[in-house]
């Protein structure tokens, strides 16, 4: 059974390329197809096989790689997977549009329908920097992009989504049954304490959607001290509103966001996720979520045992919930254990079970088809 991987392209590290590390562990010889690799940035994968398309030549692809969007479902088109049985996507964009042939069985697992495309469009129009010529030629090209994008979904035998909120978008925009397979955590890199400091932690990347800015506010008002660890376009503005209760850790490696989060009284995720990687780590830390009541934060916390919500995303209604908090009692390995529900061995028995049983299926459906011949 031959198998091979592709993904949209590895520039960033993030919860898709922990999935995308996970199914090389399951098949270590698949090799990847990418639009494009950003070595210096991305070096987990050096033991596998990584195929590039042409839009690695182009000047300031890696930097600037959004101005590029028009040319990449071309380019991921060109990706030659006729020598293999089974294809698998991991995709918030494009890695869904290979063409396979008839005798391929193609897997996606999907992150999301693209959010520039389709949830997030008008906003990603109006937040883009760029000059008004661009903006006025932007809608046109998306409009195209979401027909290409359509299109695709046709190309794809399977959809798995990493979240009820996924499988919701899946059947909304593409109207395909999707199966729920969450993303691989690795729960055991983490540790609960018996430590615990006078600080909560938020963070991740810093970027508008993750809406830190309504901690930052809710904490300036508190006083209370907030760590914040993570970089992002983001970051200049958060540290020129915040006040002096709250420190920013900048970049932290995994050793010393474990140690972060397994001291700290709580982590704050007040952005609408589509999973919620870093809420789980800090569960698996034994430490509670106060968590925006969207996304997937509801299919990871469960009230006032692993966390609590606010309900409505601003700084008031987060306010008006930590200072409730000390009301609950917490148990850090009631926390932990649940936690282990989504960690990496659970997620690679999932999708190679998933996997396998779909090819015996499809396999067997091609055999009758050459029967009938």
């Amino acid at each position: 059974m031959r198998v091979a991987l592709v993904h949209d392209y590895l520039s960033q590290n993030g919860g898709a390329e922990k999935v995308l590390k996970a199914l090389t562990e399951i098949w270590p010889k698949a090799p990847i197809f990418v639009l494009f690799h950003d070595q210096k940035k991305i070096t987990e994968f050096s033991n596998s096989q990584i195929n590039e398309t042409y839009l690695k030549k182009l000047p300031g692809i890696k930097k600037y790689y959004e101005w590029y969007l028009p040319f990449m479902p071309s380019a991921t088109e060109r990706h030659n997977l006729a020598d293999f049985d089974i294809v698998i996507s991991s995709t918030s964009s494009f890695a869904k549009g290979i063409i396979t042939n008839p005798e391929t069985l193609h897997i996606c697992y999907c992150h999301t329908p693209p959010r520039f495309l389709w949830s997030g469009t008008h906003k990603y129009v109006t937040d883009l920097r760029c000059n008004f010529l661009i903006k006025g030629i932007l809608p046109g090209l998306l409009h195209k992009m979401r027909i290409w994008d359509i299109l695709t979904t046709n190309r794809v035998d399977h959809f798995i989504s990493n979240s009820k909120t996924v499988e919701n978008r899946i059947k909304k925009y593409y109207r395909r049954p999707s199966d729920v397979i969450h993303p691989p955590v690795a729960v055991d890199e983490f540790y609960t304490s018996q430590l615990t400091r006078d600080f909560f932690v938020a963070g991740g990347r810093l970027v508008p959607y993750k809406r830190l800015d309504l901690v930052i506010k809710a904490f300036n008002r508190l006083g209370w001290k907030l760590k914040i660890f993570g970089t992002g376009s983001e970051e200049k503005y958060l540290k020129k509103i915040a006040k002096p209760n709250i420190e920013f850790l900048g970049f932290v490696s995994e050793k010393d966001k474990a140690e972060l989060l397994s001291t700290a009284r709580a982590l704050i995720n007040p952005q609408y996720e589509d999973f919620g990687i870093v809420s789980v780590e800090a569960m698996a830390s034994g430490r509670p979520v106060i968590a925006y009541s969207k996304g997937g934060a509801v299919e990871i916390v469960v009230e006032n045992k692993t966390g609590v919500f606010f309900h409505e995303q601003t700084w008031e209604s987060l306010l008006n919930t930590l200072l409730k908090f000390d009301t609950y009692a917490w148990d850090k390995e009631e926390i932990r254990n649940h936690a282990k529900k989504f960690s990496t061995p659970n997620f690679k028995n999932q999708i190679k079970k998933f996997v396998d049983d779909r090819w015996e299926e499809f396999d067997k459906g091609l055999r009758q088809v050459e029967l009938i011949k």
